[in-house]
């Protein structure tokens, strides 16, 4: 029914120790049983490791250094036992040569021999493959030319013609500000206007490998829960693998994962410490290493609803082969356990529910979220997968398949997930998305002309306006307050007088106002009913929260300068409460 090897589904299927059924079946052969494979004597040539890591666990025979002998290992799901057994009955001189191993033993010491070219190929695959998209360098020479004479512009012109640099900041952050207003209110029209799931009869033997990502780093109190979640997955468990990417010195996690009864389909792929501790990284190093012809990217805190695969499939099915990729829709289910948590909820639900529905139905560039990406294997490896170097590897990501002519799309099935409940978590997470959104900018920058042909015009402003001017109007939002304060007191005063600041006046309440009015109606307009109770939270403290956004840009230009690669890890914690009702539906 499914099309896979007897063994491969007797191991899905079946609460059998891997170890022990190909023990138990090389007793019946009357061969060896490796318990260890030595990777040194593995007879492999070291440019074949990634290939044979890439194909079915044991697919080819593998030549085994056994002292003065050429031993052979069988250590495949895909054994024909009557056909070997027939063999090995016509010529039992061959049980001497043969010895029996687990796939996974195998594959552990295949691991081990290609560990330093895979962790080169993680670090720097995409910079020879085309250093034009890889954001190892913040800067080229002509945007360092550029900013440095920009900077000194800057400042002559504050001090010289200061009036003049006020006012034409205004009127640069004013028209910012409106471009966000307007895309807000244009994505309103879109809540609401996708059509629900209704999954089609399949036949398992045409579904296809489809791969788990999960990058995983200090995060063993959330590995129960996580292998519980991925575990309800509607999948074949035999088509079905699961690759847990950890680093290699995170000995918590990885003792966490091996401390649970693990299903055939899962595995551990420890990163070795190479280059930049990044999530693109470990998953660009697990990579070349899987099966799949799908992929999907989970976080540790992830719960994703059981017919996403599904429904992502069935969608790839349906479209033609340039959709590179499709987000599903991600899920706060922990909104009403503190403000920010809800504000961060009410965020997601405008992005999530109206603004990715919105550019996806008008076919303009669709940033993805950093989790519950599926990718059409082929093609993210065509583009060069992710950027090790870029801390927001899903806007990247994103950018990079527009502009080599591929389509991203959305689907309905949610992924629930755990929002940041404290201001120690929430920075470190925000300014980490400011930091990448710049990066993504400067990386695809360094060509404005060849970027506006490849994306065209809608595609080329919605790059400006997600990532320079999300960035530009977080920066100058805390002025526009603070000036326009200032504007109101000296007015009241008749301390300045004259049409000029009261047009700039005008101009800083406007912009402002307007922001939060359109935040606030795009996400009204995505609320469910018993979500808008709470709305008075929402229009509290969305001033507040903005002002925070200030903070973690301006936090972030700082790192960007300083310390560019580093990675924030944003702390989990065990979900406290049962996934919505809903998400079971």
């Amino acid at each position: 029914m499914n099309g896979v090897p007897f063994l491969k589904e007797f191991q899905a299927t079946a609460a059998v120790p891997e170890k022990a059924l190909y023990r138990s079946i090389a007793d019946d052969l009357g061969v060896d049983f490796l318990d260890s494979i030595d990777p040194s004597k593995l007879m492999v040539r070291d440019a074949d490791l990634v290939g044979l890591l890439s194909r079915r666990p044991g697919a080819v025979p593998i030549g085994l250094r056994d002292k003065a002998h050429l031993n052979v290992i069988a250590a495949t799901d895909g054994l024909d036992i009557p056909k070997l057994r027939r063999q090995l009955a016509k010529a039992p001189h061959l049980k001497e040569r043969l010895r029996m191993a687990a796939p996974s033993t195998m594959r552990s010491a295949l691991f081990e021999r290609a560990a330093e070219m895979l962790a080169f190929r993680a670090t720097g695959y995409l910079w020879e493959w085309g250093s034009e998209y890889s954001a190892r360098l913040v800067l080229n020479a002509w945007q360092s030319f550029f900013f440095g004479v920009a900077t000194v512009s800057f400042v002559l012109t504050l001090v010289l013609h200061t009036q003049t640099f006020l006012t034409s900041l205004h009127l640069l952050s004013s028209l910012f500000f409106l471009a966000c207003i307007s895309l807000r209110l244009a994505a309103i029209s879109a809540v609401g206007t996708v059509a629900p799931f209704e999954a089609k009869p399949m036949a398992a033997e045409e579904m296809p490998v489809y791969t788990v990502l999960v990058a995983l780093y200090k995060e063993a109190e959330v590995v129960p829960e996580l292998l519980v979640s991925l575990g309800k997955l509607v999948w074949p468990r035999s088509k079905l693998e699961i690759k847990l990417v950890c680093e290699a010195d995170d000995h918590d996690t990885i003792a966490a994962i091996r401390a649970q009864a693990l299903r055939m389909s899962v595995e551990v792929i420890a990163v070795p410490r190479i280059g930049p501790r990044t999530k693109p990284k470990a998953l660009t190093y697990a990579l070349p290493t899987v099966t799949g012809e799908f992929i999907v990217l989970y976080d540790a805190e992830d719960r994703p609803h059981p017919l996403q695969l599904v429904e992502a499939w069935q969608k790839f099915r349906e479209s033609g082969d340039d959709l590179a990729c499709l987000q599903a829709p991600l899920e706060v289910s922990n909104g009403a356990n503190s403000t920010i948590s809800r504000l961060f909820a009410f965020e997601y639900a405008t992005l999530f529910r109206g603004m990715l529905p919105w550019l996806a139905s008008k076919q303009m560039l669709l940033p993805l979220g950093g989790t519950s990406n599926h990718f059409r294997r082929s093609i993210l490896e065509h583009v060069g997968a992710w950027d090790p170097y870029n801390v927001t590897e899903d806007a990247d990501l994103a950018v990079r398949f527009a502009r080599l002519g591929y389509r991203t799309e959305t689907i309905t099935m949610p992924t629930y997930e755990d929002g940041p409940e404290d201001v120690a978590t929430w920075l470190p997470q925000r300014t980490r998305w400011f930091k990448g959104w710049a990066q993504t900018w400067l990386v695809h920058m360094r060509e404005p002309v060849r970027l506006w042909r490849e994306l065209g015009a809608g595609s080329f402003g919605m790059t400006q306006l997600l990532f320079a001017g999300l960035l530009a109007s977080s920066l100058v939002h805390p002025m526009l307050i603070v000036n326009a304060v200032w504007l109101t007191w000296a007015l009241t005063t008749e301390r300045i007088t004259g049409t000029g600041q009261l047009i700039l006046l005008g101009l800083d309440i406007s912009s402002v106002l307007l922001g939060y009015l359109s935040f606030l109606l795009l996400g009204w307009s995505t609320q469910t009913t018993r979500e808008r109770r709470s709305f008075w939270r929402v229009l509290l403290y969305t001033p507040p929260y903005w002002l925070m956004l200030s903070w973690a840009a301006w936090r972030a230009l700082w790192q960007l300068i300083r310390d560019p690669h580093r990675w924030e890890k944003t702390r989990h914690r065990a979900h406290r409460r049962g996934m919505p009702a809903r998400a079971m539906a």
